[in-house]
């Protein structure tokens, strides 16, 4: 008796530069607030709760379908951390919570920080421009984390908010790159090597 195997093909997209792209984008326009460029304003809300909040859960079902579990957890986390952080500043506003603290939101930085340092190790199975965007995270959020810490000074929020465009920008990169390299069919932007896993017991 023959066994057959029927593989069914995936023929779906890739939801990668959907959530690379609600990441970066939103990032870059929050940390336009932290360089100094103007106020924290609904736009900035509204960016958090839609396309880094909707857009990255969105797109982190997608590759849980895909059965991508690095890119699962990287997505639901990052989207509900937009959610979870406009909650913060919706809630005290409607007396539904005490207002969080500088200590406080300290702590809640550096436990995302020591997430993002962890999911970072995980890229080095990856490409570089990924390798970039958890590099350039990790650094944003232990530097907000010791800002609100330490109460550092403006200068210091402001440089924070600086790395944290160029994290913003990396994320628009690696995103926009995955787009256009399907389109065309070959690398129009290289997103560095991948690395290569070798199976247990191979020569």
């Amino acid at each position: 008796m023959n066994d057959s195997i029927t593989q069914i093909k995936d023929n779906t997209g890739n939801p990668a530069p959907l959530g690379l792209l609600g990441f970066g984008m939103t990032t870059v326009l929050l940390n336009f607030h932290n360089a100094g460029f103007y106020e924290l304003n609904s736009m900035i809300l509204a960016m958090g709760l839609c396309y880094g909040g909707a857009a990255q859960i969105i797109a982190g079902i997608m590759e849980w379908k895909k059965g991508n579990t690095f890119a699962t957890t990287a997505f639901i986390s990052y989207g509900f951390f937009w959610w979870s952080l406009v909650a913060l500043l919706i809630l005290a506003k409607l007396g539904w919570g005490a207002p969080s603290n500088d200590k406080s939101m300290a702590a809640y930085l550096a436990m995302w920080g020591l997430f993002t340092l962890v999911m970072f190790i995980g890229t080095l199975r990856l490409n570089r421009a990924l390798q970039i965007v958890f590099t350039t995270l990790t650094v944003l959020f232990f530097l907000l984390a010791y800002g609100d810490f330490t109460g550092a000074s403006a200068g210091f929020k402001h440089f924070t908010g600086y790395e944290g465009i160029l994290c913003g920008f990396s994320a628009i990169y690696a995103g926009l790159a995955q787009v256009l390299n399907e389109l065309f069919g070959k690398v129009v932007l290289p997103l560095g090597p991948v690395k290569k896993i070798t199976p247990q017991g191979a020569a």
